[in-house]
């Protein structure tokens, strides 16, 4: 297999456009994954990928041939060879990790039971940051959410970034994105819990097993206005520390796995 050298094949320049743009993964509904715990993680879930982009060092590691082998991809999905230099320019971090996959982004799913009695739901208003929002889904998939919510301005969710930092969790999520967040809300049952440094009521202080639904909003700026008055609790995160405020991801990973810690409570 000849390796692909120039920075001038048609195929390449398709694949650093999906890897650069998101107008261009909305417009081909295609993404890439790199890695291959994301392409494992796909395989197990979706399918095989349209094609696997491999660097020439890479070709012939242990590795590499372990996925060629055991996902049996061989016959079913075309097989790219880039050159070195080539792949680490494609490459979304410093250390290439040898194997990237072309994949068609799986689409957004639009209705969902989140109204069970015990239904359990995340909401997203403005994450910014494609690490947050990978951190957030990565631990929502650990803590077994049902229904995540992402609104129209969220980052893009099928960026390199955001796949790298949930590490999987998009293949195992019900994931709802350009959500009316506000709408959403007004129909669902059970507590909307919000999250507020000035909220006189603790996390800990508060019952979180039946229907919940917690929502976070933009780093910066917080939940919108609208969203603050559907809530039905505003909840506080004791911090004993001098530090202000906790990142999102982090704030999120400490609400959802205190409603796993209540469900999952021996009975005394």
């Amino acid at each position: 297999m000849q390796p692909i050298t120039s920075r001038d094949n048609p195929f390449f320049k398709q694949l650093i456009k999906l890897g650069t743009s998101a107008r261009q993964r909305k417009t081909k509904g295609q993404t890439l994954l790199d890695g291959s715990h994301l392409i494992q993680s796909y395989y197990a879930a979706i399918g095989t990928p349209l094609s696997l982009i491999i660097s020439e060092s890479g070709y012939d590691t242990n590795e590499i041939n372990m996925i060629l082998r055991d996902i049996e991809l061989k016959q079913k999905t075309k097989i790219t060879l880039l050159s070195d230099a080539l792949f680490h320019q494609l490459s979304p971090v410093k250390t290439p990790t040898g194997i990237l996959a072309l994949i068609a982004i799986p689409k957004s799913k639009t209705h969902a039971k989140a109204n069970s009695h015990n239904a359990f739901n995340i909401m997203l208003e403005a994450i910014q940051d494609p690490g947050n929002l990978g951190s957030i889904l990565r631990t929502s998939a650990a803590a077994g959410v049902n229904n995540v919510y992402l609104s129209n301005d969220c980052v893009d969710l099928w960026s390199p970034k955001t796949l790298r930092a949930a590490m999987g969790a998009h293949f195992l999520l019900q994931i709802h994105e350009h959500s009316n967040l506000l709408n959403i809300a007004q129909q669902l049952d059970g507590k909307i819990i919000t999250t507020s440094l000035q909220a006189k009521k603790s996390l800990y202080q508060t019952a979180l097993t039946g229907a919940i639904t917690f929502v976070f909003g933009n780093e910066g700026t917080g939940l919108s206005d609208g969203l603050s008055m559907v809530a039905t609790e505003q909840v506080t995160i004791p911090m004993p520390g001098k530090t202000e405020s906790l990142n999102v991801a982090a704030a999120a990973a400490v609400c959802l796995f205190e409603r796993v810690r209540q469900v999952n409570k021996p009975a005394m």
